[in-house]
This record gives structure tokens, sequence and C-alpha cells, in this order.
């Protein structure tokens, strides 16, 4: 599967005065690739770009199940200690449904008829994440003179900044159901009767990006639709649930814990994010090894990264070697690679022990003037 899509060569790909163009011609020059490496694993995993849509449908669809049961049990239950628990339940259930936004934007069009429409009535919408916050910007984050760079926005080089960005980084996050309410509820309605603030709503408030700088293009073709339709859909459900709060109709606690609870997904999610890549690069465009070893995997045997990484992401350095891979076959190409590959490859530099090492040693780096690897594991 090819990382671009139509949305993105209509948006972003315009050679006559985009500085992709230039940058395409410099690809000569990028840094030397592991070749043996990029073979291997095209040619052992060839078999494995089939999506099983029974594997798709049967875990997002238990893993909402799972979160809005729990969510429910969380507001219902008058002993706190379970009422944790069930929240806790909850965070990593819906986390885990939400994290399949990330396949949607990898998927060839087709091949889940009726599930991108799914993930965004049973999760998207009433979370007010839909994916069009998503979609078209994550394929930018893979395009090959993008990545690591200022036109990547899902890319910040927090090796090289100050120690409290880290910290920052992930306490920021707590605070986005409030942000999302303010953009969907009142910014979104205000924005269709005054063009400048729309401008500003599509550029800065419209995409799930940690690159400040980066500013959205207006959506073009079919997806100017799917965008509509979805942000209308979030901006009627957010005012519905301040109206039902501020009217009694929906008790102020109940509301409180669902909050609580997404604001729990999101920030897992932060954290996530924060170890999928190294966060070296300090904005020149890298060749695919460099940007290989510029990402994550987190093998088994650990338990806990099925936890925190979930639907394939334990696997990102893997999944950024092959996007083309759905998420149930990250596991088996794993498998096939290191056996294909001997311990003195390339391969195994992307291989991390957890979450625990790699946080210290991102602070620890973004403390020092040179940042420093992890110890990876074979």
């Amino acid at each position: 599967m090819k990382h671009s899509t139509p949305l993105a060569a209509s948006q972003d790909l315009d050679t006559s005065k985009s500085p992709d163009f230039v940058e395409e011609k410099s690809v000569d020059n990028a840094p030397f690739d592991d070749n043996e490496l990029i073979r291997t694993a095209a040619k052992v995993t060839r078999d494995l770009n089939a999506v099983r849509p029974m594997v798709y449908w049967s875990d997002f669809l238990a893993s909402v199940f799972i979160g809005y049961g729990a969510m429910i049990a969380a507001i219902l239950l008058e002993s706190v200690g379970l009422a944790v628990l069930a929240g806790i339940i909850s965070v990593l259930a819906l986390y885990r449904a939400g994290s399949f936004i990330h396949e949607l934007t990898h998927i060839r069009r087709g091949s889940l008829p009726g599930f991108r429409f799914a993930w965004n009535a049973l999760l998207g919408v009433p979370l007010l994440l839909p994916s069009f916050m998503y979609e078209g910007i994550h394929n930018l984050h893979h395009a090959r003179t993008r990545y690591g760079t200022a036109q990547d926005p899902e890319y910040l080089p927090l090796a090289l900044m100050k120690p409290f960005t880290v910290p920052l980084f992930v306490l920021v996050s707590a605070l986005a159901p409030i942000g999302l309410f303010i953009r969907y509820a009142l910014l979104a309605p205000l924005s269709v009767f005054i063009p400048p603030l729309r401008k500003l709503v599509v550029e800065r408030y419209s995409g799930l990006i940690i690159n400040p700088e980066f500013r959205r293009r207006p959506p073009e073709g079919s997806f100017k639709k799917i965008w509509y339709a979805q942000e209308i859909a979030a901006s009627i459900w957010a005012i519905a649930l301040l109206t039902a709060v501020a009217t009694g109709f929906l008790p102020l606690r109940a509301f409180l814990i669902a909050i609580a609870i997404a604001a729990g997904a999101i920030v897992l999610n932060q954290i996530r994010t924060l170890v999928a890549h190294m966060w070296e690069n300090d904005g020149e465009v890298m060749s695919v090894t460099e940007q290989y070893l510029d990402s994550v995997n987190v093998p088994p045997p650990g338990f806990l990264p099925a936890l925190w990484a979930p639907v394939g992401l334990r696997y990102h350095a893997l999944h950024h070697l092959l996007p083309g891979v759905p998420y149930h076959a990250l596991g088996e190409a794993h498998r096939r690679i290191s056996d294909a590959l001997p311990q003195g490859s390339t391969y195994y530099r992307a291989n991390h022990p957890g979450l625990w090492s790699l946080v210290v040693e991102l602070v620890r780096g973004s403390a020092s003037d040179t940042p420093s690897r992890p110890k990876t594991v074979g």
C-alpha cells in the first residue's frame, strides 16, 4: 500500500509550487540506506498485506463494548475502588478502540466496507475526535521527504529541546477534552459566519498534530464532504451534551467521569506518542533506514506494551518500514524478519525493552547536548 493517498496528492503535492517537488530531487543525496534490510523485509512479508475484516471488526467492537460498559459502571458504582477500577478498564478499552484511527489512514479504500463510518459513529464523534482530524494528516508523516522535517505534522525534535518540554508534552494533553468542546461547540458554529475564524479553525484546530508550526490546508474533492459531515455531527453532539448538562438532563457527575475517562485515554496516547520515536532529527530529510532507526519497536516478551501500544503500535518502527502491513500481521512480520536477518543487522537497533527506559533516556537526552539512545534488545 502506498503512503500517499489521492487526498494527499490533491492537497500537498502540487509540484508546480510545493517544496516537496524540490525535496524529491534531493533524495539521491540522502544518507546511505540499509538495502539488505529493506529488501529482506519486503520479501519475507509479501503475503502479509491482506486485511482480515473479521479481526478488525471483532477487535474494534469488543473494545467499544468493554469501554462504554466500563464507563457506565464507573458512573453507577457506589464503591470508589470499584468505580476507579472500572474507569481504568474503560480508559484502556476506549484507547484501544481509538487507536484504530491509525488503521483508517492505511487500509485500502473498499477493503473494510463500513468500518470508517462505524468508527466515527461509535467512537470518533462521541469522543469529539472524528477521523478527518487524522486522515490527510498522518499520511504526511509517512511521506519520505517530510518525515522529521518542519513539514511533518507529527514530529517534534523533543530529544533536542529543553527537559521541561517532555512532561509538558504529556500534561497539556489532559486538557484536550476541554479544547475539543470549545472547538466543536463554539468555534465551529461561529466559523460558519466568520471567514477569518474559519481559516484559523481549519489551519490550526482541525488536525491531530504535535508540530505547532504546521498549518493544514482546506479540504478538497470528495474528502470535503466527509470532513463537513463529521464536523457537523461532532458539533451537534458537543452542543447536545453541554445542553444536557446545563439543563440537568445529564448529571454533572456522570459527565465529569466520562470526561475524565476520555482525558485518560488521550493522555495514555500522548505517552505512547512520546516514545514512538527517538525525536532526534533536527529537520533534515532522512533516509528510509534513518527513519526506521528514529522509530521504536517494543517487541515481546513484554506484556505491558500490548496495553499502552495496542493495535500494532508496539511495532511502530516496523510500521514505518512496511506501512502496508495491517496491524494484526505485524507480529508475524517481526518474527519473519528477525529469523531472516542476523543479530548484527540494523533491524535489531530499533527494538527497545520498554516504556520506562525510553522515557528516561528521552529526558536524559533532552538534558544533554548529545541525545543518547536507550539500550536495544535483540
